[in-house]
């Protein structure tokens, strides 16, 4: 999981540097694995509006341009980017600037004509691998201004190698939780209160496998600008945490399952057939995806489909004949949530492997789907325009994920973790963790929150007290034994002993694996019916 420093501290601001926020989070169980700057290293550049251009008298890629950087006067610089136009704000770097690769701009003539900087891509900038093209920035940057400091680059990209356990923290919020209760400070939510609906079109849904599909949520939007862009923040965060940006619609659901941790996906509502299904897939089936492949579908694999067809593999991805693309005028937006075990190894048996099946195969908050849907819609309809419908829930409430009591002594803790906790502290851990707690005769019964699928035994309870007590507050002490001399008759012979005479002998001890090819189980045994292994090892051993 990577997340960006500046990102999370929007959160939640403990008053720690990045190397001790880094310390924090690993003693209590996420390990951060490294700890990367959000860019390269560049100096000398700044904000700038391109007032004019022509082309250039000697070359016909080239075009002259006049740019105000905020200096008295404007400067010309040479640019043979195609995007480039009259009014765009862009990075410029001026002359004497360091670029990355130590990069220096020095003044010079190209084809004849004088260029006094540069007028630089992402990819200039370190910002991006390749780039088509120079890097727009929005209409109300501040001409003048240090692009680097504008653009908060002075962040770090923090990686955290979280245990398949902890899928709660497969998210901005997730990992701000941890850092507010290790820190003892409140987290600052982004508004996700209800929108008030503009129109009345919305979408029927039908839960036809509900022990996989307890609950789904669909919203329509009408009217969005196919030709909006999404802002440069909202890029440059998505960048920060490892994913590029499509266009808007996919990134404001890419970027609110890396906030939130809620997947979510945006068919074209021209493309649907009438009501939206949840059901398991129908043997022999096909489905185009996004990334290209057609994939035939078995029976287990759950699918949201409409009346004619399959449009996605539910929690793994979309299918390609249902995508938003640059046409797109009206959307059936979806968070939904699949239970873990009914998404659990489907991704692979495809040879596929998603952020999202990422998310719902390690469980995912099952209150959360209506949250996100209100701050997904708040986003696209900013940044998008267009006219939101009703919030259409479909839901079956007793195959939802139970949070059942569990039994926590105090008795217990001690005996676990080798040190007694005073009670207030266990209650205000559990507390802090979103637990709820009620007294009880030699302990605490608590129930767990929604989003913590790995809270299941009072074992897991005593690892949460231990690890938000601190790891470093509970003494080393060796472990005491009494040994006893026991006598050993004459006639018994060690095995060790005997291995070595073996050894001594030459004779060498083989041991060997249980799986064999399938040409070595026909020797061996010709007519004993076998087993082939679904994932083999390798294929000495299917």
């Amino acid at each position: 999981m990577r997340i960006s420093e500046a990102w999370l501290r929007e959160w939640v601001n403990p008053e720690v540097d990045v190397a001790t926020l880094a310390h924090q989070l690993t003693m209590a169980g996420l390990e951060v694995e490294a700890i990367e700057p959000s860019a390269a290293d560049f100096s000398g550049v700044v904000i700038g509006r391109v007032k004019a251009l022509e082309p250039h008298p000697n070359a016909d890629k080239l075009r002259v341009c006049s740019v105000d950087i905020g200096q008295p006067e404007a400067v010309q610089i040479i640019c043979g980017a195609a995007n480039v136009a009259a009014d765009m704000k862009v990075p410029v770097a001026t002359l004497g600037a360091l670029l990355p690769g130590d990069f220096k701009i020095k003044r010079a003539k190209l084809r004849g004509v004088e260029s006094f900087g540069m007028i630089c891509s992402a990819a200039e900038l370190g910002l991006a691998e390749s780039s088509d093209g120079i890097l727009p920035l929005p209409a109300d940057a501040p001409v003048g201004e240090d692009f680097r400091a504008w653009a908060e680059l002075d962040d770090h990209e923090i990686e955290i190698g979280l245990t398949p356990d902890r899928g709660d923290c497969l998210s901005i919020a997730g990992i701000a939780r941890e850092v507010g209760v290790i820190d003892r400070l409140a987290l600052h939510w982004p508004d996700l209160s209800p929108l008030a609906a503009t129109i009345d079109t919305r979408v029927t849904v039908a839960l036809e496998a509900p022990e996989a599909c307890p609950r789904y949520i669909g919203r329509v939007i009408e009217g969005v600008d196919p030709q909006a862009s999404t802002p440069f923040w909202m890029r440059e965060k998505l960048r920060r945490c490892g994913l590029r940006s499509i266009d808007p619609l996919v990134d404001v659901t890419n970027y609110v399952m890396l906030e939130l941790g809620q997947p979510m996906h945006a068919f074209d509502l021209a493309k649907i057939e009438g009501d939206i299904h949840a059901r398991m897939a129908k043997a022999g089936e096909k489905l185009a995806l996004l990334n290209g492949e057609h994939v035939e579908l078995r029976d287990d694999t759950l699918v949201i489909a409409d009346d004619d067809k399959p449009l996605a593999m539910a929690g793994i991805m979309g299918g390609a004949d249902s995508a938003v693309s640059a046409d797109t005028r009206d959307i059936l937006l979806e968070a939904a949530h699949f239970a873990p075990l009914a998404i659990a190894g489907r991704a692979r048996g495809y040879g596929l492997h998603t952020d999202s099946s990422h998310r719902f195969e390690r469980g995912v908050d099952a209150s959360l789907p209506a949250r996100a849907m209100e701050r997904a819609t708040a986003l696209i309809l900013a940044i998008a325009g267009g006219r939101a419908g009703p919030l259409v829930e479909a839901v079956e409430a007793t195959a939802l994920p139970a949070r059942r009591p569990i039994a926590l002594r105090a008795q217990r803790i001690e005996r676990l973790l080798g040190v007694g906790v005073p009670a207030e502290t266990v209650g205000d851990i559990l507390r802090r963790l979103e637990i709820r707690v009620e007294a009880a005769a030699d302990g605490w019964t608590v129930t767990p929150p929604p989003h913590r699928f790995d809270i299941a035994i009072e074992a897991d309870l005593i690892e949460e007290v231990g690890r938000i007590f601190g790891y470093e507050n509970i003494p080393d002490r060796r472990a005491s034994s009494v040994m006893r001399m026991h006598p050993t008759p004459e006639s018994h012979t060690p095995i060790q002993r005997a291995r070595l005479l073996l050894v001594d002998r030459d004779y060498q001890e083989a041991i060997t694996y249980s799986f064999v090819s399938p040409e070595i189980q026909r020797q061996l045994a010709p007519d004993d019916e076998t087993i082939a292994l679904a994932n083999p090892i390798s294929a000495d051993m299917s």
